[in-house]
């Protein structure tokens, strides 16, 4: 039987957000969110009901689930905390998404974003407000595409990557997993290690410590 009930894990700003687009999306009956903050008890128009421990103990027949945590790494690990339960696609109406483009579950896409024809949005990703994810381009599983980013054409991001506000990306590029992009940097090359990529064109800024980004 269908649920008519969102829960979602985090009610920070990133929550609030997730909260305004299932609305828009006209599915759910209730939503509802959980926070390890005692203090927060509400997010946006919705209540904060319990904890991530009452999070991963409701049952999948109970609700949808999804989680509103902006930080690539933790996303992913709680959302394979999670298993395989149904995590929605959400998608703003402002946004525009080819109907050839394919879209993962647990994925967001927000106001203003543009996914053009035959992109991929893996699992668990951020593609935030007026991004751009030009034709052919593959984004890794809880990648986060950030405010007024672009990706040209055909271009690969790895997973748990971030590409910062207004950071471009030109076409046939292919960027490694665990990489964050600075704001405002542009990727003129393949990127073949993790790490922190800034300025025009991007470069090395410095390496993950211990093999890669928590």
């Amino acid at each position: 039987m269908k649920t008519t009930r969102l829960c979602i894990l985090g009610a920070g700003g990133h929550g609030k957000v997730i909260l305004e687009i299932a609305e828009l999306s006209g599915c759910y009956d209730e939503i509802v969110f959980f926070d390890d903050d005692s203090r927060v008890r509400h997010c946006g128009s919705a209540p904060v009901v319990g904890t991530s421990a009452d999070f991963f103990n409701l049952r999948e027949d109970e609700c949808d689930f999804f989680i509103a945590i902006g930080n690539c790494s933790l996303r992913a690990k709680l959302t394979n905390m999670l298993g395989n339960v149904h995590m929605p696609s959400l998608v703003h109406p402002a946004a525009v998404v080819s109907k050839t483009a394919e879209i993962g579950r647990g994925t967001v896409v927000m106001a203003g974003a543009i996914i053009n024809p035959s992109a991929r949005i893996d699992d668990g990703c951020i593609i935030n407000s007026n991004a751009v994810v030009e034709h052919d381009c593959e984004v890794g599983d809880f990648s986060h595409i950030s405010v007024s980013a672009s990706l040209a054409g055909s271009v690969h991001v790895g997973e748990t990557c971030f590409v910062g506000a207004g950071a471009t990306v030109i076409n046939n590029i292919n960027i490694c997993p665990g990489c964050t992009i600075g704001a405002g940097a542009v990727v003129v090359k393949d990127i073949v290690e993790s790490g922190v990529y800034i300025g025009v064109p991007a470069a090395l800024l410095e390496k993950p410590l211990g093999g890669g980004y928590k």
